[in-house]
């Protein structure tokens, strides 16, 4: 079955961790020994209610003040689909857990409380999900009970965010009215909504078309391992092991060996269930070549119609994730992209990015935790890469202290295309 990953967003109480909860529940996603720990502490807590919550905040501190605080994965499957929920904190000083929880995922589920319509949270998260590529956004107006189920408030939610998504040029979202502590619209359609005249959460997302924005992805594969076996019976053999990020390839495919840009043809591919004629994104595959060239961990296979390019300036949009140090211009890193680690320098640290508005703030010296910008780097290698906006995998890094070992920074090579161009000189 295809897997669809997910991520929720959302400010405070507007109910995302409830609405995982509810759709793991009705969806007989969870084992007895995690429903009988939740139901024991909802008792403590007095609720009036089974509180769903607990189904996914795991942390002790969590249940004890009601929010999330990290990033909590959880697993199920229906008869279409199996899917991977991330429930993502909303409280601002946690933006770097949503971007994590968001960084791999399909779908943004945004939770917006009826009660409360588009609150500032609402539209960071929005942003951040355009900033990260999500090509589908799911907008849940929950607590539709407390408002008593009304049509025009809904219509009102929807109207402004549309707008909204609309300038981030996302061009697939909807809209579905939902209460998720009494499960309307969540897995089941409710009743007391008839103007609502569509799908609930559940089956919306099972029928989602993920095809329609990755119809075009070009074949490649980082290589993390060259194998050559040492028995006399395979002295010649040499392998090249990674995992395809995104197209597929075939035995007698001509693929394109970076950095080197030389061509050569595919002879084998060889899974763990043994030799295949072609393979697919996501798949771990070791592919023999038929010429041997200087190869290490770190090139890259890639389709010979799109060959990516490799260069050691890089213009790039970092989200800063330490709270010991800040990002200025300077300052060295370690950078990892895909298999490759090199060192790399802020050669420019061009603006930071007002999530708030949509827009860059000029002449910017530093970057704090949770803050947004856009950067030159220079690297000590050059680095083989596509824009984030073509590739998630080949078009994103991470930044790591060389003192602590922390990973300090996550990063988008190209600039968001709804955020104007910075004005300050590139280097």
């Amino acid at each position: 079955m295809e897997l669809l990953r997910i991520a929720t967003a959302g400010s405070v109480d507007d109910g995302k961790s409830t609405l995982i909860g509810r759709l793991l529940y009705d969806s007989k996603a969870i084992f007895d020994d995690v429903l009988d720990s939740a139901e024991q502490v909802s008792k403590r807590q007095s609720d009036e209610y089974f509180n769903l919550a607990l189904l996914t905040d795991g942390l002790r501190a969590e249940r004890e003040q009601g929010i999330t605080i990290d990033v909590a994965y959880r697993y199920f499957a229906t008869p279409k689909r199996k899917f991977i929920l991330a429930d993502t904190p909303g409280h601002v000083q946690y933006t770097r857990n949503m971007v994590t929880g968001a960084s791999t995922a399909d779908v943004a589920l945004i939770i917006v409380d009826a009660r409360n319509g588009v609150v500032e949270q609402s539209r960071r998260h929005a942003i951040i999900a355009a900033l990260l590529g999500i090509k589908h956004v799911v907008v849940c107006i929950n607590k539709m009970d407390l408002v008593d189920f009304q049509e025009d408030i809904f219509r009102g939610i929807q109207n402004d965010l549309h707008a909204l998504l609309e300038e981030l040029q996302i061009g697939s979202h909807h809209f579905i009215p939902i209460s998720a502590l009494e499960g309307d619209n969540v897995v089941d359609k409710s009743e007391r909504m008839p103007w609502y005249e569509d799908v609930p959460v559940l089956e919306h997302l099972e029928d989602l078309d993920l095809s329609v924005f990755t119809a075009d992805s070009r074949f490649r594969l980082p290589v993390q391992y060259v194998i050559r076996p040492l028995t006399n019976e395979l002295h010649d053999y040499r392998g090249y092991a990674g995992t395809i990020s995104s197209g597929s390839v075939t035995v007698g495919q001509e693929i394109a060996v970076m950095p080197a840009g030389k061509t050569t043809t595919v002879t084998g591919i060889e899974t763990p269930n043994g030799e295949v004629n072609s393979a697919g994104e996501g798949e771990a595959v070791t592919i023999r070549i038929s010429d041997d060239f200087d190869i290490s961990r770190g090139a890259m296979f890639c389709s010979t119609s799109d060959v990516l390019r490799a260069d050691n300036t890089i213009n790039a949009t970092v989200c800063w994730m330490s709270e010991r140090t800040a990002l200025r211009q300077g300052a060295i890193y370690r950078i990892k992209h895909t298999t490759h680690t090199a060192r790399a320098m802020i050669n420019a640290l061009q603006c930071k990015i007002d999530i708030d508005e949509v827009a860059n703030t000029e002449d910017c010296e530093h970057l704090e935790l949770n803050e947004i910008g856009q950067v030159v780097l220079r690297t000590s290698e050059p680095l083989i890469f596509d824009e984030y906006a073509v590739n998630r995998m080949t078009g994103s890094f991470i930044l790591i202290d060389e003192g602590t070992n922390e990973t300090v920074g996550a990063g988008l090579i190209g600039a968001p295309a709804f955020v104007p161009e910075p004005q300050t000189e590139q280097f």
